[in-house]
């Protein structure tokens, strides 16, 4: 069973969407689970319509289960580069990478198979090709294998840390330092399993910023965030526990009304590697989309 403490920022919004955003499930499949008695709050059985507050306890006692390997669907899939041996995807905000619990269908991977149906035996069945992800509500570059030999260089290139993934972000507030790094292990929240948190016991985590721009009113600044490793929501948790949560993330304390953003401000900008069958550096950009170009343009001017 895995209990969720409704947030300050999510308090007035009903019970369905706070699980779905939290977990990352489908709302159908939220609902469902309603309906079967697997989702309560305050240990009472309640509608899918029902209003929460700040400081509820939900308690999720199931999950919707993933029944098959990943099938080819006619997803929209967003090629940057493609050759023999990688696929450059850009995804959009809103787009599961591989299926899991609740995502079973309209993922990346699902679109990828239809599209590049060789993938199929590369790296894991359930998530062919996938050698690094980013969120649902995450958009940007990401990698994927074509072969078994960039499958294994991928893997290999990530582990050593030699992998350039750099993620343009707008946080609350202005860090005291205009570059840092920071350094501090992520592992799964005690006080709520859906989310992550800096533990000491946590895997080693290490992200550096740079600050970009400022703004006085509100007061937000624009951040160059590089991942030197690759941990669940890292940017996002690093960001939090400095005191300078993610413009638009519910999860981690980053929803204010001064900025009417529903996701996290958070696209990966920039994406290189070298090439597995080559060996030469290639790099490759991608603009902010629309949503964050909007943001940027309310905000005005930077300082």
């Amino acid at each position: 069973m895995t209990e969720v403490v409704v947030p300050d920022e999510l308090a007035g919004e009903r019970v369905d969407r706070v699980v779905a955003l939290l977990t990352g499930w489908s709302r159908a499949d939220v609902q469902t689970l309603l309906e079967s008695g697997d989702i309560v709050v305050g240990g009472a059985r309640v509608p899918k319509s029902r209003r929460v507050e700040s400081g509820d306890v939900i308690e999720v006692r199931g999950e919707p289960a993933v029944d098959a390997l990943p099938e080819a669907e006619a997803v929209d899939v967003v090629v940057a580069h493609e050759d023999a041996d990688v696929i450059v995807v850009a995804k959009p905000v809103g787009l599961v990478v591989h299926p899991g619990a609740g995502n079973e269908h309209g993922t990346l991977v699902s679109g990828l198979l239809a599209r590049y149906p060789e993938i199929v035996d590369v790296g894991d069945r359930t998530r062919p090709g996938i050698v690094h992800r980013l969120d649902r509500e995450t958009s940007g570059l990401l990698v994927v294998a074509r072969s078994a030999r960039a499958y294994d260089s991928l893997v290999e290139q990530l582990a050593g840390r030699s992998v350039e993934r750099v993620y343009d972000a707008l946080v609350w507030g202005v860090p005291d330092a205009r570059r840092g790094v920071v350094d501090a292990p992520i592992g799964r929240s005690e006080a709520r399993r859906t989310r992550m948190a800096v533990r000491a016991e946590g895997r080693a985590a290490r992200t550096a910023y740079d600050v970009e721009q400022t703004w006085s009113t509100p007061v937000v600044a624009r951040l160059s965030c590089r991942l030197e490793t690759g941990r669940t929501h890292q940017i996002r948790v690093h960001m939090e526990a400095i005191g300078h949560p993610i413009v638009g993330d519910a999860t981690y304390r980053g929803v204010r009304d001064s900025i009417p953003l529903r996701r996290p401000f958070l696209h990966a900008t920039r994406l290189a590697f070298d090439h597995p069958a080559t060996g030469e550096r290639i790099s490759f950009d991608d603009r902010l989309p629309p949503d964050l170009t909007g943001v940027l343009a309310a905000l005005g001017p930077p300082d």
